[in-house]
């Protein structure tokens, strides 16, 4: 429909930038703490998208819910300081062609953009903060104030915010989690290669980009098949 608002949601770590290097160290941190071996690199990379503490709970499930407590502290307190030492922008740099991407659809008045990510509110402002990327999203929904991804709250707010219905969303994201969340709002559901979830992971995705220089062109066509 000529004149239709559209929305297109970004889930942040390992789809707009790569915090693996964070994310990885923080877990460690976290492990740490409490004496606990820590997971392989694979197994934390596969819980990101996750609120923490549901992430937590994944890895060790064997934990009381105090040494949960501890570790999810830990890993917080240990992300931001290995933020603080060298910049978000440095330790979570945007992936190579995200901010054309970002350009290229803000640039379209009929296409809004919003963020849903299991990081916090204060990181994800931070984190914001530090690409310039504050003119771009009009609803940004974080972990804080909804339940664990796949659950379909962040998406149903995010349209709410927006104006928008599901046939004019999509979200795009690295992981099953995304994906599944999309599935469950009944919006479009693309996934990209280049995260933390293989290829695989992402059957519930209607598409599977290989390069953020596809994006602008392939959330035209969803838009186009499902109108």
């Amino acid at each position: 429909m000529a004149d239709q608002l559209k929305l297109v949601i970004f889930d942040v770590d390992g789809t707009l930038v790569d915090s693996q290097a964070d994310i990885v160290g923080a877990m460690t941190r976290a492990f740490g703490a409490c004496g606990r071996d820590v997971p392989e690199h694979s197994v934390i990379l596969g819980i990101v998208g996750l609120s923490l503490d549901t992430a937590m709970e994944r890895l060790a499930p064997g934990a009381s819910p105090a040494e949960r407590v501890l570790m999810v502290e830990a890993y917080k307190d240990a992300y931001v300081g290995m933020r603080a030492k060298v910049g978000a922008a440095q330790s979570s740099p945007l992936y190579p062609g995200a901010l054309d991407a970002l350009d290229h659809l803000h640039a379209d008045p009929e296409i809004l953009l919003g963020v849903a990510t299991g990081k916090s509110r204060r990181g994800l402002d931070k984190l914001v903060e530090a690409h310039g990327l504050e003119k771009y999203f009009v609803t940004r929904q974080v972990a804080d104030f909804h339940p664990s991804k796949p659950h379909p709250s962040m998406i149903l707010q995010a349209m709410q915010d927006a104006g928008v219905g599901p046939r004019e969303t999509i979200m795009v994201g690295d992981t099953s989690f995304d994906m599944e969340m999309a599935r469950a709002a009944d919006v479009g559901a693309l996934g990209v290669s280049w995260g933390y979830h293989p290829v695989s992971r992402l059957r519930a995705a209607h598409r599977v980009l290989d390069d953020f220089s596809l994006l602008p062109a392939a959330v035209s066509e969803m838009w186009r098949i499902s109108g």
